[in-house]
């Protein structure tokens, strides 16, 4: 079978140009060697942060033209503002999100840490810190990916905000150590919610807002958390926790399940190790898994394989650096012998190593002319950005996902 569409990796810049692709109405291959990163993330939609000189951003979209000045090789100036704008709008839909890219919240980080982020779950809205306030953080214990003291003390020396911290010692049956899955499956059992609520109460107190670990039920999360507003009678609001991130698990089912509706196909397990092309097209991606090579064949192809934490790229051992399907030139390597900086949380080197691709995504041979004609680049795999630092990592998966999707309707249009 030849799909309309075949996508590489199930990160949030492969569902998200492969759900669109699906909504166009093509037919959509999705392979990926695994879940992507999804399961490590925090489930939120950063989309600009923090400019060039780590000033923080309250205003994404008003800042972004000026942020480009300073970085036109950046994945926002090829996908542009209104697109960036509408990628995050249709994010927002489809999940169920509160935020859009005109404004940032200030949310805590596990460590107590403030972070800007742009969409987000209903269930962290409770958290901004923009307005002040009371916070009470809880922990649970047998939770040993949380530490409530911790955060509650950074988080009062970070913002403008009243904190303190409580450790509550809900019924785990016998286990001493759960971690955030096991707790998100627990809360969506009625005893345990039921007991959770009866201790909070006892240290609660009139006026604070209460900030849980982010591990309030999994496929009824939602139901959850709005129990817990309501019984406890206060803004009750979730903290990312170290992965498995529970949040970032709920959205990557929310997108799966919404791309299985849309009637597109998933393989995940199949590794693509290469391609086959014809002259200025790809014609298949080849896959290897359970010692057997299969084809897949289509019109178009978005490579969403990640940078060099995923496997996306790789730099050998000779000081090499190589895309790992299609052998692809890498943009922005330094000079050769300048690989690492010793300062820990510096400018690296290879901070901004990636793909260099055209306005409409397509990846650039060692010519700087574009490589494959039917082949678009999305995510980490792109080069020219500093996600980490900015900021701007899934808004960056969702914008070029979204604006490649787009650009390959365009070129295939019925």
């Amino acid at each position: 079978m030849t799909y309309d569409a075949v996508v590489v990796g199930i990160g949030v810049a492969g569902l998200t140009a492969a759900l669109r692709l699906a909504e166009h109405g093509r037919r959509v291959l999705v392979v990926a060697k695994g879940v992507g990163s999804t399961h490590l993330a925090p489930g939120r939609l950063d989309i600009l942060g923090y400019a060039a000189g780590g000033q923080r951003i309250e205003r994404p979209a008003a800042a972004l033209g000026a942020f480009l000045a300073e970085r036109p090789d950046h994945p926002y100036a090829r996908v542009g503002a209104r697109t960036l704008s509408e990628s995050a709008e249709w994010f927002r839909a489809r999940l169920g999100y509160v935020g859009s890219a005109d404004e940032n919240f200030l949310l805590p980080t596990a460590l107590g840490a403030v972070k800007p982020t742009a969409v987000v779950p209903p269930s962290a809205v409770g958290g901004d810190l923009r307005t002040g306030g009371r916070f009470l953080i809880v922990g649970l214990q047998g939770l040993k990916d949380f530490f409530p003291a911790l955060c509650a003390a950074n988080l009062q020396n970070a913002a403008p905000v009243r904190a303190r911290a409580v450790e509550l010692h809900p019924p785990l049956g016998g286990e001493h150590d759960v971690n955030g899955l096991g707790f998100a499956g627990r809360f969506e059992d009625e005893p345990f919610r039921e007991a959770v609520v009866r201790e909070l109460r006892i240290t609660f107190a009139p006026g604070e807002r209460v900030g849980f670990p982010a591990v309030l039920g999994l496929r009824e999360a939602e139901g959850v958390w709005r129990e817990l507003e309501e019984r406890v009678r206060t803004r009750v609001f979730e903290i990312p926790t170290l992965p498995p991130s529970v949040p970032g698990i709920r959205m990557f089912e929310s997108l799966r399940s919404a791309l299985r509706a849309a009637g597109a196909r998933i393989v995940v397990g199949d590794a693509v190790v290469r391609a086959r092309t014809s002259g200025r097209r790809v014609e298949a991606v080849v896959a290897e898994a359970a010692g057997r090579t299969v084809e897949y064949s289509g019109e178009s192809f978005v490579l969403a394989t990640g940078g060099f934490a995923s496997g996306g790229l790789e730099l050998g051992s000779d000081g090499a650096a190589r895309e790992t399907v299609l052998g692809l030139p890498i943009a922005g390597l330094p000079p050769h012998g300048e690989r690492f900086s010793p300062e820990y949380l510096g400018v690296q080197p290879f901070a901004r190593a990636g793909l260099a691709v055209d306005e409409r995504l397509r990846p650039l041979g060692e010519d700087g002319n574009v490589a494959y004609e039917n082949l678009y680049a999305a995510g980490a795999t792109l080069g020219g950005a500093e996600p980490w630092r900015e900021a701007s990592g899934e808004g960056i998966s969702v914008a070029t996902g979204f604006a490649a999707a787009e650009a390959i309707v365009q070129s295939t249009a019925r």
